[in-house]
C-alpha cells in the first residue's frame, strides 16, 4: 500500500490499493450484523448511486435517542454528499467524510456519543473501491486465496474520526469484507479465504464467529462476478490517444453540431417573413451570423485555413465554457450567500432567546423560559440539518449551551449515586424485581424466587419464599410487622417472624391479580387496571377480608403505578398523575413541569407527608415534586440524573421518612443519594 499527498482534513492522508484497470462489472452486496449490546446500535447500509454503489457501516456507543439521531444524520449526509454534490468520486468521498468529521466531534464533545466505530465506501462506475474508517471498523480484499487488509491499522485506542482513504482497482472474482469490528482476532487470512467463495453465506459465517467471541459488528460483503470484455484494451488506447489529443476527440462531434446549427440557420433565412415589426436590424445581425456560421464550416473543411477555424473554436468553446461557469458559480455564490445570512439570522435569534429565557428564569417565570429555550434549540436543530452545512460547528456549541441552562433553569443534579450493596456477590444471575424499605437502611431485595435481606452495607443469603410460585408484588405492612408478597398461583404469602404464611380470603373466587400493592393502616390496596379498579382488602387476624372496590369515577385503564398516603397517587401512561379521594377524581396538576418530563416514569412513590418521587428507568432519572395539598397545587422541586457506567435497568425507588436520602434499585445493586 503506498500513501499520496491527498488529504481529508489537515491530519488525514489517503492511500492506494494496487491493482489492474477493469471495466464495470455485476456486484452482489450481502448485510448483516451480530447481536448488539446494550446502549450499542449497529447498522449496515447500502444505497446506489447513479452508476456508483454506497455503503456505510455503523458501530455507535450511545443511548438508544443519541444512537438514532447519529444514525440518521450521518446516513442522510453521507447520501447527500455522495450523490447529490459535484466532483470526481475521491473528492465526494473527501468532503463526506469531513461533514462526517465534524458531526461526530461535535456529538462526542457534547456527551451525546462515547464511541464510534464507522466505515464509508464507494464503488466507481470503474470498479475502483474507495474506503476509510473511524474506529476499530476495518476493510478486507479477498483475492485468490489471499485476504489482506486494506485499511490502515493503529495501535492503541483508535481515533474515532476518518483519517486514511484508501482506493483500488478490484477484479472479477475479488470479495471485499467490510466490517466495524477487527475480523483478524477471530479469523485468520487463510480462514477469510476459504469462506470466500461461499459469498452468500460469508456474512452468516463471520457473524457466527464474532457472536461466539463476544464480539459484536456491522458487517457487508461485496462480490464481484463477471469480466472485462475484450474491447477493453481498444478502449484504453482510445482513451490514450484521445488524452494526448483532445482536439481530435472533439472535433468531428463538434463539426457535426457546427454544420447542423449552420443548415438550420440557412432554412430559417429562406423562409418567408410577412410580420412587419421585425426589423431590418435583426435581420442583418442574423445574416452575419449565417455568414459566420457558413464561413466557419468552409474553414474546418479547407485544409488551407483548417489550423485558424480550429483555433476559433477552440476559443469559441472555451469561452462558452467561461460563460456557463461564471453564471454557475454566480449563481452558487448567490445561494450560499442567502443561506448564510438566514443560518446567521437564526444564530442570532438563539443567543437572543438564551439571554431571554435567563431573563424569565430570573423573574421566577420557569414555563416561559422553557418554551423559550425549546425555540433556541429548534433554531439550532435547523442549522444543523441544512445541507449548505455552514455553522454546524455553531449551533453543536449553542445546543449544549441550551442543555445547561435548561439543567441550570429546572434544577436537575447529575450525580454518582453510592453504591451501597451489590445483590450479585449472593447469586451471579440475579434479576431483581423490587424491594422493600424497612427503615434505619433495613431493605428487603427481592427477584422472582428468592428474598434477600439488606442491612446497610452488607446482604444475607437468599431465602426460598416458595418452591412453587414465583413473586409478581410485595408491600410492607407495617400495622402487622409483616411483609405481603402477591405471587403465581393466585394467592398472597406473608412473612410473619421470618415464615411464609399462605394467607386466605373470604373471597369465594380467590385473590385478584393486579399490576402493583400497597398497604394502608390495615387495608391492602391491589390496582387492577385490567378492572378499572383498586381493591380494598382488610386483614383480619389471620386471613384478609373479601375485597371492595375503591376507585368511583376514576380511568384506570393505563395505570402503572399508585401511592397512598390518606390520598390516593395514581401514575399513568405518558406521565400523567391522578389523585383519589375516598375514590373520587380530585384536582390536580404539578405546575412548572419541565415538558415531557414525567412521559417514560414508571414508578411514583409517596413520602409519609412528604414529597412525591417518580422514576423513569428509560433516562436513568428521578423527578421529585410537592403533593399539592388539599388543593392539588402540586409544584415541580428538582431532577436527578445517575450518571455511572454499572448502573444498569432502574427497578424502583423508596425514600426514607425524614426524606433525608433516596435509595434505587437497579438489576443487580441497590444505591443511594443523600437528600439533604
Amino acid at each position: 500500500m503506498s500513501v499520496s499527498e491527498s488529504l481529508i482534513s489537515d491530519d488525514c492522508a489517503c492511500a492506494t490499493l494496487p491493482g489492474t484497470l477493469t471495466t464495470v462489472m455485476d456486484i452482489a452486496v450481502y448485510t448483516g450484523k451480530t447481536r448488539a449490546l446494550e446502549d450499542t446500535l449497529l447498522a449496515a447500509e447500502s444505497f446506489e448511486m447513479a452508476a456508483e454503489r454506497g455503503f456505510l457501516l455503523l458501530q455507535i456507543d450511545a443511548d438508544g435517542a443519541a444512537a438514532r439521531t447519529f444514525r440518521r444524520e450521518a446516513l442522510t449526509l453521507v447520501q447527500h454528499v455522495l450523490g447529490e454534490t459535484e466532483g470526481t468520486t475521491s473528492e465526494r468521498v473527501d468532503s463526506a467524510l469531513k461533514e462526517l468529521n465534524g458531526l461526530i466531534k461535535g456529538m462526542i464533545l457534547s456527551k451525546s456519543l462515547s464511541d464510534v466505530h464507522a466505515l464509508v465506501a464507494v464503488l466507481d462506475e470503474d470498479s475502483v473501491m474507495h474506503v476509510s474508517h473511524a474506529g476499530r471498523a476495518e476493510a478486507y480484499v479477498i483475492r485468490g486465496n489471499a485476504a489482506s487488509q486494506i485499511t490502515e491499522y493503529s495501535r492503541g485506542k483508535p481515533s474515532p474520526t476518518f483519517i486514511h482513504i484508501a482506493s483500488g482497482q478490484l477484479e472479477p472474482g475479488d470479495t471485499v469484507v467490510l466490517s466495524t469490528q477487527r475480523l483478524l482476532r477471530t479469523f485468520t487470512p487463510a480462514q477469510l479465504a476459504h469462506l470466500a467463495p461461499k459469498s452468500d453465506l460469508l456474512v452468516g459465517e463471520i457473524k457466527d464467529g464474532l457472536e461466539a467471541d463476544g464480539e459484536q459488528a456491522a458487517l457487508v460483503a461485496i462480490h464481484l462476478a463477471g469480466k472485462a470484455p475484450a474491447a477493453a484494451p481498444e478502449r484504453r488506447k482510445t482513451r490514450a490517444a484521445a488524452s494526448s489529443n483532445p482536439l481530435a476527440s472533439i472535433m468531428p462531434a463538434m463539426s457535426g453540431a457546427l454544420k447542423q446549427l449552420t443548415d438550420q440557420g440557412q432554412q430559417f433565412m429562406k423562409r418567408p417573413t410577412s410580420s412587419r415589426s421585425r426589423s431590418s436590424k435583426s435581420s442583418s445581425i442574423s445574416q452575419q451570423v449565417s455568414k459566420f456560421m457558413n464561413n466557419l464550416w468552409k474553414d474546418l473543411r479547407n485544409p488551407a485555413r483548417k489550423k485558424r477555424a480550429h483555433l476559433l473554436l477552440i476559443a469559441g468553446v472555451l469561452a462558452l465554457f467561461l460563460i456557463v461557469w461564471t453564471v454557475a458559480n454566480l449563481s452558487s455564490f448567490q445561494q450560499r450567500s442567502q443561506a448564510k445570512a438566514q443560518l446567521n439570522q437564526l444564530i442570532e435569534q438563539a443567543n437572543e432567546d438564551i439571554r431571554t429565557a435567563e431573563t424569565r428564569r430570573i423573574a421566577g417565570d420557569f414555563d416561559s423560559s422553557n418554551a423559550i429555550l425549546e425555540r433556541a434549540e429548534e433554531s439550532a436543530r435547523q442549522i444543523i440539518a441544512h445541507e449548505s452545512g455552514l455553522y454546524r460547528s455553531d449551533a453543536l456549541v449553542q445546543l449544549d449551551r441550551i442543555r445547561a441552562k435548561r439543567e441550570e433553569i429546572n434544577n436537575v443534579t447529575r450525580l454518582s449515586p453510592i453504591d451501597m450493596v451489590n445483590i450479585a456477590t449472593k447469586k451471579p444471575t440475579v434479576d431483581t424485581v423490587s424491594f422493600i424499605g424497612l427503615g434505619d437502611e433495613e431493605f428487603i431485595v427481592y427477584d422472582k424466587q428468592d428474598l434477600y435481606r439488606v442491612l446497610h452495607n452488607t446482604v444475607e443469603d437468599p431465602d426460598r419464599l416458595s418452591e412453587e410460585e414465583l413473586i409478581l408484588l410485595g408491600a410492607n405492612f407495617p400495622r402487622f410487622q409483616t411483609r405481603a408478597f402477591q405471587v403465581t398461583g393466585n394467592s398472597i404469602i406473608e412473612l410473619i417472624n421470618g415464615q411464609p404464611t399462605i394467607m386466605k380470603t373470604e373471597d369465594p373466587a380467590g385473590w385478584i391479580a393486579g399490576k402493583a400493592m400497597e398497604t394502608y393502616l390495615r387495608y391492602l390496596y391491589v390496582l387492577s387496571p385490567e378492572n378499572n379498579q383498586i381493591y380494598k382488602y382488610e386483614r383480619l387476624s389471620n386471613r384478609y377480608g373479601a375485597p371492595a372496590g375503591y376507585n368511583v369515577n376514576g380511568e384506570l385503564e393505563d395505570a402503572l403505578d399508585f401511592a397512598i398516603d390518606g390520598d390516593v397517587y395514581i401514575l399513568k401512561e405518558n406521565g400523567v398523575v391522578q389523585k383519589l379521594l375516598r375514590g373520587e377524581v380530585q384536582p390536580f396538576a404539578i405546575r412548572h413541569l419541565p415538558k415531557d418530563v414525567l412521559n417514560n416514569a414508571t414508578k411514583i412513590y409517596k413520602a409519609p407527608e412528604g414529597h412525591l418521587y417518580f422514576l423513569d428507568p428509560e433516562n436513568a432519572r428521578i423527578v421529585v415534586a410537592t403533593d399539592g395539598g388539599a388543593a392539588g397545587e402540586a409544584a415541580y422541586v428538582r431532577q436527578f440524573i445517575l450518571e455511572d457506567e454499572k448502573i444498569e435497568e432502574l427497578k424502583d425507588i423508596w425514600v426514607d421518612d425524614a426524606e433525608s436520602n433516596l435509595y434505587v434499585l437497579d438489576k443487580k445493586r441497590l444505591y443511594k443519594i443523600a437528600l439533604r
